[in-house]
């Protein structure tokens, strides 16, 4: 049976990590960060901020960072700007608070998934307190448009509490940076409390304490200001932890977690009373949690009734577990789920009907009954259950859990755990074990288990000209593996989008194009509908959009299994910008390829000529440093060094050298065929 245990280091909390980049930005002083997330949601904060004029300063990594804060007096440095932020919810609403009380021009927009979140209610409140918004689309979503406000408004101001406690939290932060002193009502039931608990802690750590009385009403005091506490450490992830407890408690464990604990200051770390009432074994210290088998490896789990309105995301969590459990399985008070990076009531009662539970939606509760002798029943020789994510990071990691059951389980879209957690799949390898039936795996082709996994991976990234496309191709040659041009993909999604007049703004109608592509490649031609276009996918037109269209979230999604498909026996060599960190994430081996940007003009200069194509040096190198800053400040997919990539830099390097560098690399590896993203590796 498959197993699990070991000791995992949580990567730092996602509600942490933005509330305290943007406290520190808001603050007087600087102050410096430790042991930040770095993930999509993340990185769309710091960019927010780095783009409205405050100064972060990197301290030797993505974990560490100086922000110098900017105090209150004049507002953000930066007075217009238009804000890319994804579907980063915890960057979304409080940045629009901040910058709805501040005196500046301001677009912020997102996904199409964040245009579907409501914001109507706190874009209300702010209102109150004098705050100037207009819709830019349907009312009471964004992308809003946001001018310098108008007035301070009454002093009282009255937020709904029962769809978002990112609204309460959002306007708490605004409201005392402010300075004037503001009192705040919340109309209804409070939702996610622990999460506004989590705020008013963080307010204190930089000077600033809130008085309240119960959960309905909140005092900011006049002149209220935040201070820099010189440094701050963000604690491990709680929600992520449920994953790896949980599994814990399904694999015999003992699985143990560092980072969290019952110092901790988010709720949910309150997952691990969960699972003691599920009838796991649960051990605590100050920043650790450790879970194992039920006593006398009792199987099936029990069947729980709870109010999960203290821990809406470990939830989903427990929405999986169900499956386990000796009946029906009961959550309540979740309707915050309905608002989330998708509808996640809905979505959850998809994809565990699959399983064949029978699953009872409400409006804001789940119920989950398993099907007959799930927890006990002997592994499934079928094929794979395939797992959608609907874009949900959480949909991801919860239904990895699935797999300690009967049944084959293939996770669709992987990728998007790269939100909060872009080592997920690694870290679930080295914890959790499997027999050949069972497991879990990333990517969507249909093929026997084992088969996808088996087959492995060369993930080459880098940046425009740095010499990886060469590389790589004749890396794959020497290996006889196959090649894939990642690029080349997305400069097909951009011509068919210029040749049908498309308006490049319109991510939708791109995503939809990319999908329908009729593509053939045949050696080094490329057909588009029939024609071959290989010599009109490296004009200067073409490389120059499609920068633009590959930073569309849609389109990048619509392409992700077009490229996952070429990976096939006996091997891939795949290069472009994001192969190891999305698109292959369990490549055995992965390369970040570059060379100075004088370099890289030199060669781009040299194959314009080549092609009869004339081109100023200026003009190259210019281009080149255009293309690189748009690549790596996307808010999806950024093109960047991960820690899990050798660096080969080919500035002084010729051709050959690089391909002997990352042969040798492969040969010192000596990979195994493949890896299950729930083996150990």
């Amino acid at each position: 049976m498959r197993r699990a245990a070991g000791t995992l280091r949580l990567p730092g909390s996602k509600s942490i990590s933005n509330r305290t980049l943007l406290l520190a930005a808001l603050a007087s002083g600087t102050t410096e960060l430790r042991d930040l997330l770095d993930s999509d949601d993340t990185r769309v904060m710091r960019e927010a901020l780095g783009a409205l004029g405050v100064r972060l300063e990197p301290l030797g990594g993505v974990e560490r960072v100086r922000v110098h804060g900017i105090g209150h007096a004049g507002g953000f440095p930066v007075k217009r700007a238009e804000l890319f932020l994804g579907n980063a919810g915890t960057a979304f609403r409080p940045l629009t608070a901040a910058l709805a009380l501040a005196d500046g021009h301001y677009v912020l927009t997102g996904v199409a998934r964040m245009h579907e979140r409501p914001i109507g209610d706190l874009v209300e409140a702010l209102r109150e307190a004098g705050a100037r918004i207009e819709w830019r689309g349907k009312e009471g979503y964004p992308p809003l448009a946001i001018a310098p406000r108008a007035g301070r408004g009454t002093g009282t101001v009255r937020v709904r509490g029962d769809v978002s406690s990112q609204f309460l939290s959002a306007l708490l932060m605004a409201l005392a940076w402010a300075g004037e002193g503001a009192r705040v009502e919340v109309e209804g039931e409070l939702v996610s409390k622990p999460y506004v608990e989590l705020t008013l802690g963080l307010m204190a750590r930089f000077g600033v304490e809130v008085r309240r009385e119960g959960w309905s009403a909140f005092e900011i005091a006049a002149g209220s200001a935040y201070a820099s506490p010189g440094s701050v450490a963000v604690e491990g992830d709680a929600s992520s932890a449920s994953y790896f407890l949980a599994a814990g408690a399904l694999g015999a464990g003992p699985v143990r977690v560092q980072g969290v604990g019952r110092s901790s200051l988010q709720g949910d770390v309150g997952f691990a009373r969960v699972l003691e009432a599920m009838g796991a074994s649960i051990a605590m210290g100050e920043d650790w949690i450790e879970a194992s088998r039920p006593a006398a490896g009792r199987a099936p789990l029990r069947a729980i009734d709870m109010d999960m309105n203290r821990i809406p995301d470990a939830a989903m969590t427990a929405a999986v577990l169900a499956l386990f459990a000796d009946g029906r399985t009961v959550l309540r008070n979740i309707a915050s789920w309905r608002v989330k990076e998708t509808d996640r009531i809905a979505a959850m009662a998809a994809e565990l009907r699959k399983f064949g539970a029978a699953v009872e939606e409400g409006a804001d509760s789940l119920a989950v009954t398993p099907p007959p002798g799930f927890a006990t029943a002997p592994a499934a020789t079928t094929g794979p259950v395939a797992v959608a994510t609907y874009d949900d990071h959480r949909m991801a990691m919860s239904f990895a859990l699935a797999a300690f059951g009967p049944l084959p389980v293939r996770i669709l879209d992987p990728g998007c755990v790269a939100k909060t957690f872009p080592s997920f799949f690694d870290a679930w390898s080295a914890l959790v074990s499997a027999p050949a039936a069972g497991d879990v795996r990333q990517g969507q082709s249909a093929v026997a288990p084992g088969e996808l996994s088996d087959v492995p991976v060369i993930a080459i990234d880098g940046p425009s000209a740095s010499g990886k496309g060469t590389v790589a191709a004749l890396v794959a040659a020497a290996l006889g593996f196959h090649y894939l041009d990642s690029g080349a993909l997305y400069r097909l999604a951009t011509l068919a989008a210029l040749e049908a007049g498309s308006d490049l703004e319109d991510e939708a109608a791109l995503a939809g194009a990319a999908a329908a592509m009729d593509v053939r490649f045949a050696g080094d031609q490329v057909f588009l509908g029939g024609r071959d276009v290989t010599e009109r996918l490296r004009t200067e037109e073409v490389s120059a959009a499609t920068s633009r269209v590959a930073a569309r979230p849609a389109v990048r999604r619509s392409l992700l299994e077009r490229q996952r498909a070429f990976r096939r026996p006996p091997g891939l060599v795949a290069e472009g910008r994001d192969m190891g960190a999305i698109v292959f994430p369990d490549a055995p081996l992965k390369v970040f390829l570059t060379a100075d940007l004088a370099t890289r003009a030199e060669r781009r200069h040299k194959q314009l000529m080549e092609k009869g194509m004339y081109a100023k040096m200026p003009d190259v190198v210019e281009e080149l440093r255009r293309r690189d800053e748009r690549d790596s400040s996307r808010a999806v997919a950024p093109l960047r060094h991960y820690p899990d990539a050798i660096f080969l830099d080919t500035t002084g390097l010729s051709v050959d050298e690089a391909v002997r560098k990352v042969l040798d690399w492969w040969r010192e590896r000596s990979p195994r065929p493949g890896r299950d993203v729930s083996r150990k590796p």
